[in-house]
C-alpha cells in the first residue's frame, strides 16, 4: 500500500481526465468501495511548474509507488 501524500505514477491512460501512464501525481486520499469493490484513490496533480491542476479518484490498481 503507498502512503497517503506519496508521490505515485500511473499505470494506465485515463483519457477522460487527459492522464497518460506514467503521468506523477501525489496520493491525498483513499476511498473505500461500499459493496466489495476495488478500493479507489484520490490523486492530486501538478503541472511542470509544481502548480496542482486537477483532483482525480482513479482505481487503487492503477497507482504504483514513484521511487
Amino acid at each position: 500500500m503507498v502512503g497517503l501524500y506519496s508521490q505515485i505514477s500511473l499505470k494506465q491512460d485515463f483519457p477522460e481526465h487527459r492522464l497518460k501512464r506514467g503521468d506523477i501525481a501525489t496520493l491525498i486520499d483513499t476511498i473505500p468501495y461500499p459493496q466489495g469493490g476495488e478500493d479507489g484513490c484520490i490523486l492530486e496533480v501538478f503541472n511542470a511548474l509544481g502548480e496542482s491542476i486537477k483532483t482525480v479518484i482513479v482505481p487503487q490498481s492503477a497507482i504504483a509507488r514513484n521511487l
